[in-house]
């Protein structure tokens, strides 16, 4: 049975009110043959239960009446009085509610903005809570976020194509922003309006086609997603080489699986330690972790990079390991080399150089 909004439920409530007050005053004064003003005082002490004493002795058919006002009163009356009672309260929890998520938002700073709350919408919210961002939902469809409560903390209703909207989700201060709608022409004018609105910020769109992904980009999309292309490629590679998929399903980027896959933006490097190669600085040999990837900060990309690679301000690392030894390795990053860069130590790297 389809839930009663609201505005329907306090409609029966008080219509039921109405008409065990209507069926009180004329019962009273067809049997007993009291006034108007008598006839609701008794109607109302009856139908609350106050216990107040009768205006006169009523006659038999009078306290036969009574006992059906008094039963038909269980049901009507307590339910009239329980709705009411319940959309007050809960009308002003909701206004509380929604002036405190109003500044929490307001807060809110390098997080995640996104557009669509569909199926695509909802695995890209399971991945950013598993890495830990924040993130502000936008979407037209309410019922849905009703159906999953556990993503009602930072929702926003309303048309992501709208300037007003995404300023709500505090695009100006967002670092990134996915939009899944599953219309190319939307997602293609909240990207307009959302890089009018942050020029800085990342933006990752859902597209259809060749196409749609050429006018993205030229509306200022970073990546554009096909997941019918990427759902295809899978299942292929899936006949082809079904071990290397398997492989590469055991190497996760959740931070509570045994092998992970991170990446490390070189951005707190001390000036000591700018410009070492990968050698010097030991990653291999402290942490454990590996190295698959570097990307050097004018864009250009390194797959397994070898151990005279540059670490520089800016880059990044790609490494496969523990989450342990990925911790490990964003200390060593950070903290400063003096210490550990002495002459022995760098003789002990020199044999060590085969394991990098």
């Amino acid at each position: 049975m389809e839930r009663l909004s609201g505005n329907t439920r306090i409609l029966i409530g008080l219509s039921m009110i109405v008409f065990i007050v209507v069926v009180g005053v004329v019962g009273y004064m067809t049997i007993e043959d009291d006034t108007f003003l008598n006839a609701i005082y008794m109607t109302v002490i009856t139908i609350s239960t106050v216990g107040f004493g009768e205006i006169h002795k009523l006659s038999q058919g009078g306290k036969i009446f009574t006992i059906f006002l008094i039963i038909l009163s269980f049901t009507t009356f307590a339910y009239a009085l329980t709705t009411l009672s319940a959309h007050f309260f809960e009308g002003q929890l909701q206004i509380f509610l929604k002036g405190y998520k109003s500044k929490t938002l307001k807060k809110m700073q390098d997080h995640v903005v996104v557009c669509g709350f569909g199926r695509n919408g909802r695995q890209v919210i399971d991945e950013l809570v598993a890495h830990g961002y924040k993130y502000v939902v936008v979407d037209k469809a309410t019922d849905l976020i009703t159906e999953h409560p556990e993503y009602s903390s930072y929702f926003i209703e309303g048309d992501a194509t709208i300037d007003d909207v995404l300023i709500k989700a505090n695009i100006k201060t967002a670092k990134s922003l996915i939009t899944t709608l599953p219309v190319d022409a939307d997602n293609l004018y909240v990207v307009l309006t959302a890089r009018a609105l942050n020029p800085d910020l990342i933006i990752v769109s859902r597209g259809s086609g060749d196409l749609a992904e050429k006018k993205l980009r030229m509306a200022g999309v970073d990546n554009v997603v096909m997941p019918e292309k990427v759902g295809g490629s899978h299942m292929a590679a899936l006949v082809a080489n079904p071990d290397v998929v398997e492989f590469l399903d055991h190497i996760s980027v959740h931070s509570d699986d045994p092998t992970i896959l991170e990446e490390i933006v070189c951005k707190d490097l001390p000036d000591n330690a700018k410009r070492k190669t990968i050698y010097e600085i030991g990653i291999r040999r402290k942490t454990g972790a590996n190295i698959i990837g570097f990307k050097a900060p004018d864009g250009h990309y390194e797959l397994n990079p070898g151990p005279e690679t540059k670490v520089s301000q800016g880059s990044k690392l790609f490494v496969l390991g523990t989450p342990e030894q990925i911790s490990k390795m964003r200390q060593l990053l950070r903290e400063d080399l003096n210490g550990d860069n002495k002459k022995g130590e760098l003789d002990h790297k020199k044999t060590s150089i085969g394991r990098l």
